[in-house]
């Protein structure tokens, strides 16, 4: 194991993860809120993948869409939460250099394939609403399958570069990472090499997948909401948009999470470095708790 020494100059294998570095203190009591919105993500998502599998009635494209989503909700707490809870229960921080980079993989290309799910169910709503005659023939389940192809394909693709490019530094000094997580900036800025890349690397084709498919969710809904004004018929737009309520509330929600961690890493240095990791841990737990309890209650 390398020193955490700032002037050793021995190549790192392992890093240590030291969470909350000002308050520590905090780390037993905070374990307690964690581990409850653990068991209820995996217990929301479990139930409901169960529930699909089991109700042949749900054997329905909208309802593979939603499996996809929690498969990767249940994917995402699984990397993140365990690790977490083990340095909060057991003071576990190390981690090796392998396991932190295949953390810092599955981080960034989950949730961007989160993010591709949820414009393809806006897509699947719109023909639902839009083109209702013309659904049964364009979401099939050929359909689903080719989707989520694509959400794998294109989001795996464009996220492995991240860890490809911070796993090819040299980490000839530090292994602290103040951080519960690996992300790419928390580890890359350990190296002694430039990261300017990396840094450009990790925003624009990010930022770009998840832009152009907030892009495509608000057409998708804009239609929508254009062609149920159009509806006369009592209680019809009431019906048409119900259909879509619930999914809407997925997506705003995890926007609007998303856009708090966003605005909390740009400020750092105006608010303590620990509200950020905080953000940062919830952002892998709350949206997969939300996303099953709010299926299942909908």
């Amino acid at each position: 194991m390398a020193s955490p020494s700032n002037y050793s100059t021995a190549p790192v294998s392992e890093f240590l993860l030291i969470c909350f570095p000002n308050y520590q203190s905090w780390q037993h009591w905070l374990s307690l809120p964690l581990s409850l919105l653990f068991l209820l993500a995996m217990g929301a998502n479990a139930t409901l993948l169960i529930t699909i599998w089991l109700e042949v009635s749900l054997h329905e494209p909208m309802y593979y869409l939603l499996s996809l989503l929690s498969l990767l909700d249940i994917v995402l707490c699984l990397t993140v939460i365990p690790k977490v809870l083990a340095i909060f229960w057991f003071d576990l921080k190390s981690i090796s250099f392998s396991a932190c980079f295949l953390q810092m993989f599955i981080m960034n290309s989950f949730l961007t394939m989160e993010s591709c799910t949820f414009m393809i169910m806006a897509y699947d709503r719109y023909v639902a609403i839009c083109h209702p005659l013309r659904y049964p023939s364009i979401i099939t389940d050929q359909f689903v399958v080719k989707a989520t192809i694509f959400v794998v394909a294109r989001n795996g693709f464009f996220s492995l570069p991240v860890p490809a490019l911070s796993s090819r530094l040299r980490y000839c000094a530090k292994n602290i990472i103040k951080n519960c997580i690996c992300t790419n900036l928390s580890v890359s800025k350990l190296s002694c090499d430039d990261i300017t890349f990396n840094r450009l690397y990790q925003f624009v084709p990010g930022w770009t997948l998840l832009g152009s498919d907030l892009i495509l969710i608000v057409l998708s809904y804009s239609f929508i909401l254009k062609a149920v004004l159009r509806i006369k018929a009592e209680g019809a737009a009431a019906k048409a948009l119900s259909t879509c309520g619930s999914h809407f509330i997925l997506i705003l929600f995890f926007s609007t999470v998303l856009l708090v961690l966003v605005i909390t890493n740009m400020a750092r240095k105006k608010i303590p470095p620990d509200v950020p990791i905080l953000l940062n841990i919830l952002h892998h737990l709350i949206p997969p708790q939300n996303h099953g309890i709010e299926t299942l209650l909908s």
